[in-house]
Formats: C-alpha cells, sequence, structure tokens
C-alpha cells in the first residue's frame, strides 16, 4: 500500500501503512497507547449501555450495534 500525504497549514502529515517502513520505539508505544484508549473507550461504551459504531469491510457498511445485540446499518 502507498503511504497517505497530507498538508494541513504549514505542517505535513504522513501516514504509513504497516508494512512500508521500520518503526522506531516511539511510534510502537503511540500505536499500543492508541489502540488500547479505542479499546477503553468501546468498553466504557458498553458499560454505560450506548451504542458503538463499526464498520463491515466485506460489506461497505457502517452499523451502530446496540447493548442489546441488535445491529442498525448506517444509510
Amino acid at each position: 500500500m502507498s503511504d497517505i500525504v497530507r498538508k494541513i497549514g504549514n505542517k505535513t502529515i504522513r501516514v504509513v501503512s504497516e508494512g512500508s517502513e521500520p518503526m522506531n520505539i516511539n511510534d510502537a508505544e503511540m500505536d499500543r497507547r492508541a489502540s488500547a484508549a479505542v479499546h477503553a473507550a468501546i468498553d466504557k461504551a458498553k458499560i454505560c449501555k450506548k451504542p458503538i459504531a463499526g464498520y463491515e469491510v466485506e460489506t461497505k457498511r457502517a452499523f451502530l450495534e446496540y447493548p442489546d445485540g441488535s445491529i442498525k446499518y448506517v444509510e
């Protein structure tokens, strides 16, 4: 996959795919913390009985999963 480059104001942001270049220890730690934050947010939403947004790659459809297990697709 190719990298994504964006210019925002005077800053350039480059998003690299997982295998494109070796990550340094700081990048790996940032990825680990970001992943942990996402998991914590999902767990909190489940505890608070709030719907969780998701995306099915196969069907390319976004959905909301409610606490009772029902799923509603976003149109």
